[in-house]
């Protein structure tokens, strides 16, 4: 499951992407269109520019805005910065591996070739969906 912390991350980035050609856009700006709690994303924020997705400039013409393209902005690179591990098992996780207390035989475990599957899966699908395509896909809200 998505945490708050990296849908609130997925979420500002789209903004920044749909508004590319507009920014800088201070938080209270991006807080208050995309409904995310200014303090939260302000470590939010913090920790996408740390890892060279935004930009920041301070001052009253500042804020933040996207420098790295949409198109190469994956998920699987925000998941692993805002939750960690994709695999639901700590023993079929590739980068965040522990064996399980509880197991006897990792090499006969059924349950763990399940969650071997299921993070090949995911994994599949997140190394290959970019912000963009994320906004390419979403449909315009019906107008009341």
């Amino acid at each position: 499951m998505l945490t708050k912390k990296a849908k609130y991350a997925i979420k500002a980035l789209k903004y920044l992407a749909s508004q590319q050609e507009e920014g800088p856009f201070h938080i209270s700006q991006i807080a208050e269109k995309e409904h995310i709690p200014q303090k939260f994303l302000e470590t939010i924020l913090l920790e996408l520019r740390k890892n060279g997705f935004v930009s920041s400039k301070k001052g009253q013409n500042g804020g933040y805005q996207l420098i790295k393209d949409p198109d190469g902005i994956y998920l699987i690179d925000l998941l692993r910065i805002f939750d960690g591990p994709v695999a639901i098992l700590p023993c079929a996780s590739l980068n965040y591996y522990e064996p399980c207390d509880d197991c006897e035989n990792e090499e006969t475990c059924g349950l763990r070739k399940t969650a071997i599957e299921l993070r090949d899966s995911s994994l599949k699908i997140l190394r290959t969906t970019s912000i963009a395509d994320v906004l390419k896909s979403e449909t315009p809200a019906r107008k009341k």
